[in-house]
């Protein structure tokens, strides 16, 4: 156990174990430090220069984010044990941060009233916080060229303001490392290697790079136009299905406590904006276990290839793609939820509603970035239609809510239209790491043994650790398992595999750390929350605890897809299944010209 420290801050006793830093010794003690560029666990590099204090004998302002706490030393003069001793609101520490903040704004494009972050940007925050006159340094900054090439995120300079988050969360959580600091001085840019567009080189999509970014110098690529023009279509049936972890975290945007679920307001909003058919992908997670579960049980029969790795997550199947193309063959060919919503939507619901699949929009509001990338990959679609149309995040959706004048806090609670409206638990937790696993294995393990599991909650596959792994008896077998969140743990989850040290049956691999609670596309939250809240624990507790009040708990057994097993597609694995929701990948190379 670390030894415990004691030191003054602002004239309080103040105590954190040893190697703990300013800023997060006085967070621990509930005083808050300013920042732009320190995030907990993944950035700490004193660039931004607004957690400055005073430290009572050093030599000039310390970076908080960098300096750590020391022990009480004897007095030079007296000898006496002294506590280290910080402020950290003087008006010398007011006026400097203030002039650190207008030096950042004189290089910045202002145009806050239209930018995507109006309201959330963090810069915007501690600029109202600390009076701060946006024109004393001058006003104009950087005028570059904005970054358009990728399908699912714009990149612009302009708003930048160099705090490299978005540079540690690409290289530290996801190990791809496709942007980074170039340049010195006044002159140093985010960019790609070379300077690159971003389109060419090996970025996965996954958007974790927007989550972290205080301004509005990232965000998602706005698809909502498409939206509102294709509900004004009158010749166009506009169906809308939503992930299983939106409910979990759409209501942030509009103020609700982190991990509340909000399926019931979100329905009510899909419906006063006009769409035809308001749907839960959850439903189609449930048809994914059938197929998935299916091809897994047949590799057990087959004795491999293994691991077989789940194939739901977009950035994740990007990020094989590019970096371990021999491993392809042991993707689960089983398109991801959305995908096989989309194929159901323009086939079985056209057949059903009689209705031409060309005359069908499909959107699918998603937690995630990288599903902008996989709703146009040719792969996926059939009969030269695309299986989704749009695909919008969970921002986006809340900015259509907002955009149609629709009082969030007036809207009751409504459920999803039943004909692909029913969804077991095991689907709503596949927004949660190592939620596909569990629904997996929940079916998987009673078809193998044909009968009902007496335990349901395969806990140890849960929960926000990186890598967690598993064995447990099937029929006999000892199934081997492993889950990763976050590419860099995928990656040394694949190294292992490689070389030899592990092996397992089935593997669950999401791009994002903590799974689509924490995806590219969901909402913002400052610093100051995410440096003291779990986000990730607290936003799958509201899908775990949705999957453990249900009677429906398992996939085969939803009445819906059982009735599109008996009516349309005849069985999990047939010929009419593998046409309509299942894919192939291509080994892609890591740049381009």
């Amino acid at each position: 156990m670390a030894e415990m420290i004691k030191v003054l801050i602002d004239g309080k006793v103040c105590e954190a174990p040893a190697g703990t830093t300013i800023i997060e010794c006085a967070r621990l003690n509930g005083i808050e430090i300013p920042s732009l560029c320190y995030l907990k666990g993944l950035n700490a590099i004193g660039s931004c220069r607004v957690c400055l204090v005073e430290v009572k004998g050093a030599r000039g302002l310390a970076a908080a984010c960098v300096y750590p706490i020391e022990p009480p030393r004897p007095d030079r003069v007296t000898g006496e044990m002294k506590m280290m001793e910080i402020r950290t609101n003087t008006p010398a520490l007011q006026k400097a941060r203030k002039g650190t903040l207008e030096l950042i704004l004189s290089n910045h494009d202002q145009s806050c009233l239209s930018c995507s972050r109006s309201g959330t940007c963090e810069l915007q925050s501690l600029a109202a916080e600390y009076g701060v006159d946006a024109t004393r340094f001058g006003v104009g900054g950087k005028d570059v060229p904005v970054e358009t090439s990728s399908l699912h995120m714009i990149r612009d300079n302009n708003k930048c303001i160099l705090c490299r988050r978005c540079v540690a969360a690409c290289k530290l959580n996801q190990d791809v490392g496709v942007i980074a600091p170039v340049g010195r001085g006044i002159n140093t840019r985010i960019t790609c290697a070379f300077d690159m567009e971003l389109n060419n080189g090996p970025c996965v999509s996954c958007g974790q790079c927007i989550t972290v970014c205080p301004t509005g110098a990232l965000h998602e690529k706005d698809n909502t136009d498409e939206v509102w023009a294709a509900l004004a279509d009158p010749t166009k049936h506009v169906v809308v299905g939503t992930a299983p972890s939106v409910r979990a975290t759409l209501g942030e945007c509009f103020g609700d406590e982190i991990g509340t679920n909000v399926e019931g307001k979100m329905v009510a909003a899909l419906r006063r904006l006009g769409f035809d058919g308001v749907f839960d992908v959850d439903t189609a997670a449930d048809v994914t276990i059938m197929e998935e579960g299916t091809e897994f049980i047949g590799r057990v029969k087959a004795g491999g290839p293994f691991p077989m790795f789940t194939s739901c997550s977009p950035g994740w199947v990007k990020f094989c793609e590019y970096y371990y193309p021999d491993y392809l063959e042991n993707l689960s060919t089983a398109k991801s939820p959305q995908g096989m919503f989309g194929a159901l939507m323009k086939s079985y619901y056209a057949q059903k509603k009689g209705i031409d699949p060309k005359d069908i929009v499909v959107v699918s509001v998603m937690p995630c970035t990288a599903k902008k990338f996989e709703a146009k990959r040719p792969e996926l679609g059939n009969d030269g239609l695309a299986d989704i149309d749009i695909s919008i995040t969970t921002r986006e959706l809340s900015r259509m809510i907002k955009k149609g004048n629709i009082v969030w806090d007036k809207l009751p609670d409504e459920e999803f239209d039943p004909i692909f409206g029913i969804a077991s638990g095991a689907a709503h937790i596949f927004g949660a790491t190592g939620g596909v696993m569990e629904a997996a294995l929940r079916t998987v393990a009673e078809i193998l043994e044909n009968k009902q599991l007496e335990k349901l909650d395969f806990t140890e596959v849960r929960g926000t650790k990186g890598i967690k792994e598993a064995t447990y008896t099937v029929a006999g077998i000892d199934v081997k398992v492993a889950v990763a969140s976050g590419l860099s743990n995928a990656r040394k989850l694949i190294e292992m595999i490689r070389s030899g040290e592990k092996f397992y049956h089935f593997v669950e691999i999401m791009a994002c750390p903590g799974g689509c609670v924490n995806g590219g596309g969901q909402p913002t939250q400052p610093a100051s929350v995410r440096n003291n809240v779990d986000l990730r624990a607290k936003r799958a507790a509201a899908l775990y605890n949705e999957d453990a009040a249900m009677g429906l708990r398992k996939s085969h057994e939803n009445p819906v897809v059982k009735e599109i097993y008996d009516t349309y597609l005849g069985e999990p694995g047939s010929h009419k299944a593998h046409e309509l929701l299942h894919t192939h990948y291509v080994a892609r190379e890591k740049y381009t010209k």
